[in-house]
């Protein structure tokens, strides 16, 4: 029998894993390589505000998790993991419903050589009074398109409404990192959008905009130079930015600051901190940390167990030289799937595994139409700042490389050629 390996996780990450061991191991016979999930569907996690906003159209730049494993010899399971048992190498899935409550798949177990899971992480909301309930999380496309669906309820609403008085939204966008802020300058955008399109009883400068950040800055795990720029171009937008401002309690209707301010909001939105999946915990004897992300050694197997590999969020990777992890990017989780690829290789032929050593390229924010701020790093040009559209070309870009990771470059051309096309016949925003 050849050797098992078995991916938890169709994200960024496992999927691109998945598609390389399948086009070398899974082809030649010398690996059987499942991928397990718990969607059928895949869309990349930094386009879940555009998602959101209704600035990208998430069943049109989907991949299906079973198209994909035949076109690149893999296998696709639909589960949840729910359990693990080291002594037996056996994962366990949870069974699967439809939206009726009808048993679609049964619980049932999955045997493996090499376990890797890659289940990525969920917003972190530290316990906070009321978040959970009153709060949208942008973890999901189902939770992306239930704050879009949301937000379109208002405008049609307002449109419907008979009345003189003057029609307002506000949003609040609780942590001010990558995903709080490319929200609200595509917020922003939709706002402008949608009285374009003739949903103009809410003015676009009535929808009020306020993005709380607990820290000193916007942007805090990015440089300085950075965030500067960001926080005046959002300023610029007319978007409230508080720092300095950490939320204590969330009502119905507002969010209440730890100094006592309220801030009034129909829709609220938490996108501060992030935790790996609480299944993680204590898994069968694995080592995790405060947010339940698996402790892993360089080589990304955990510390209890050889067998079992963990990266992306879910996994708490030291750097070399440093008292800090692995910053929990998408950029960290494509190089860990590269470098997995050749170790997984490696560990069938019974030779020693390389070490993962993360390497900084930079970091490039979006602000929708507006602009675009990051940096870029290499070892010819140093670090180098970017605004504006070549900055922009430059963020539109890591969306292609990972198409191209999954597609190859002939059927990435044809996907932007695609969509290049399609935007003729489509509305600039989902309206539905």
């Amino acid at each position: 029998m050849s050797h098992r390996i078995v991916i938890v996780g169709g994200g960024a990450g496992g999927l691109e894993l998945a598609t390389r061991l399948g086009k070398t191991l899974g082809k030649r016979g010398i690996a059987s390589v499942m991928l397990v999930d718990a969607n059928l569907t895949h869309i990349w996690k930094p386009l879940l505000h555009e998602v959101a906003a209704g600035s990208l159209n998430s069943s049109e730049d989907e991949l299906n998790y079973v198209a994909q494993a035949k076109w690149n010899h893999f296998e696709f399971q639909l589960g949840r993991m729910s359990g693990l048992d080291r002594a037996q190498k056996k994962i366990q899935l949870a069974a699967t419903y439809d939206e009726n409550g009808v048993e679609l798949v049964p619980a049932r177990e999955v045997p493996y050589d090499s376990l890797v899971i890659s289940v990525g992480s969920t917003t972190n909301d530290f316990g906070t009074q009321g978040a959970a309930q009153h709060c949208l999380f942008l973890d999901t496309r189902k939770q992306a398109e239930r704050f879009h669906q949301q937000l379109l309820n208002h405008y049609l609403r307002a449109h419907a409404g008979q009345n003189d008085d003057v029609a307002q939204i506000s949003v609040a966008i609780v942590g001010a990192g990558a995903t709080g802020v490319e929200l609200a300058a595509e917020l922003h955008n939709a706002a402008h959008e949608l009285a374009a399109y003739g949903l103009d009883r809410i003015k676009p400068e009535n929808m009020h905009i306020t993005l709380i950040e607990a820290g000193p800055r916007v942007l805090p795990a990015l440089p300085e130079r950075i965030s500067g720029p960001v926080h005046k171009t959002l300023e610029k937008l007319g978007v409230n930015v508080m720092t300095n401002a950490s939320v204590s309690e969330v009502t119905a209707d507002s969010l209440i600051t730890a100094d006592g301010n309220e801030i009034k909001a129909s829709l609220k939105v938490w996108a501060a901190g992030i935790r790996a999946p609480g299944f993680l915990k204590d898994i069968d004897g694995l080592e995790t940390n405060r947010i339940n992300q698996l402790q892993v050694l360089p080589t990304l197997q955990t510390t209890r167990d050889e067998n079992i590999f963990a990266f992306g969020d879910c996994a708490a990777c030291p750097q070399p030289g440093s008292d800090r992890n692995v910053p929990p990017r998408a950029q960290a989780a494509h190089q860990q799937a590269s470098l997995l690829a050749k170790s997984l290789k490696l560990r069938i032929e019974g030779k020693s595994l390389p070490e993962y050593k993360y390497t900084d390229y930079g970091s490039l924010i979006s602000l929708s139409r507006f602009s675009a701020v990051g940096n870029l790093m290499g070892n010819l040009t140093g670090s180098v700042m970017l605004e504006g559209w070549l900055a922009r070309m430059f963020y539109v870009s890591l969306y292609r490389m990972h198409q191209m990771a999954l597609y190859g470059p002939f059927r990435t051309a044809m996907l932007m050629l695609g969509s290049k096309i399609g935007r003729g016949t489509e509305p600039r925003l989902k309206l539905h």
